[in-house]
């Protein structure tokens, strides 16, 4: 997948602009963690916190998301898409609830394993030689934390956490599909059938937000996953997918570290296990293979004259991205 060109010439200081721009979004999709472990939080039952948190999440996001659509069209490919991104947006945030937050960040970063999988497969996707570095580093990355959570009682989150990965390698493949549509568009439906879909579960199953609750619930849909939309949208119009990719690894690496500059005090806080660092360090490396060499073939190109757009469709796989000048090329989480 793809982010669309600019569609001006880009000079230094709007190139500086939007590398800030991803970078900011990147703190703020770092956030995740914060909320989803916030003790305002713990007097929902377990089993169902994933779901309520996926709810609220979706709808106060879309508040922010549905002035920006500005040419909605129904294709048939909207049905899995919307799919997907229900799913992946349920199976995310329980496996947060349920295991590490550095193992569901981690768990849900092996999507580029999916995409290239599924890609190849289905799709009929040139491979790129870096591909298979990354493939091979998420999967031992994720074998390794597996192969040690499998014996405990976190198993369930790290389930969840897989299959958040492969629903959101579906989103992507969809956003790829229909990647002539208008970004906001296709993004705002996502949430709003997230919203839809999950809304009546949540309601009838779970207790109505307290203030504090709604506050944290509020703020985690609209700064943590609104917001960045909306400057990463401004930051693809300077900088090339690549070099956007390569910025936003930073998410991953904040996300275990808000949790514990936060809550570490808290009865309930889980602080990463070794093997999730190991496990974490073979799919970073794994990233940082296939998006280095991405941005090294970005550097041949005068980057003076204009900003080239990524090549193929596993190097902009970062959650939660999206592009308001009617490119749908980067997906959203």
């Amino acid at each position: 997948m793809t982010l669309s060109s600019p569609a001006h010439e880009a000079t230094p200081a709007e190139r500086l602009r939007g590398r800030l721009l991803v970078l900011a979004a990147a703190v703020l999709w770092s956030t995740s963690g914060f909320f989803a472990k916030a003790p305002a939080f713990e007097t929902w039952p377990l089993e169902q916190r994933g779901l309520f948190l996926a709810f609220w999440r979706a709808l106060f996001a879309s508040v922010l998301l549905v002035p920006m659509i500005r040419r909605p069209r129904w294709r048939a490919g909207l049905v899995p898409l919307t799919i997907c991104f229900v799913a992946m947006n349920y199976t995310y945030l329980t496996a947060m609830t349920r295991t590490t937050a550095a193992n569901a960040i981690w768990l849900q970063n092996t999507a580029p394993a999916w995409v290239f999988l599924l890609g190849v497969i289905w799709f009929r996707e040139r491979i790129q030689p870096g591909d298979w570095s990354l493939l091979i580093c998420g999967l031992l990355g994720v074998g390794f934390i597996l192969a040690w959570e499998v014996g405990g009682e976190q198993v369930s989150g790290v389930i969840f956490g897989l299959l958040s990965g492969l629903c959101f390698a579906g989103v992507v493949l969809g956003m790829r599909h229909l990647r002539g549509e208008d970004a906001a568009w296709l993004t705002a439906l996502n949430l709003l059938a997230s919203a839809v879909m999950l809304g009546p579960l949540a309601l009838a199953a779970g207790p109505w937000p307290t203030g504090e609750q709604f506050v944290y619930l509020a703020a985690f849909g609209m700064l943590q996953l609104g917001l960045p939309y909306l400057l990463f949208a401004r930051s693809v119009r300077s900088i090339a997918g690549h070099e956007a990719a390569g910025i936003a690894l930073l998410e991953p690496i904040l996300v275990p570290m808000w949790v514990f500059l936060a809550w570490h005090g808290e009865p309930t806080y889980q602080p990463p296990r070794w093997w999730t660092y190991v496990g974490g360090l073979l799919i970073l490396t794994g990233l940082l293979l296939r998006y280095t060499r991405s941005f090294r073939t970005l550097r041949r190109f005068d980057l003076g004259r204009r900003v080239p757009a990524a090549p193929d469709i596993v190097g902009s796989l970062q959650p939660n991205r999206v592009s308001d000048d009617c490119s749908a090329d980067a997906p959203a989480r």
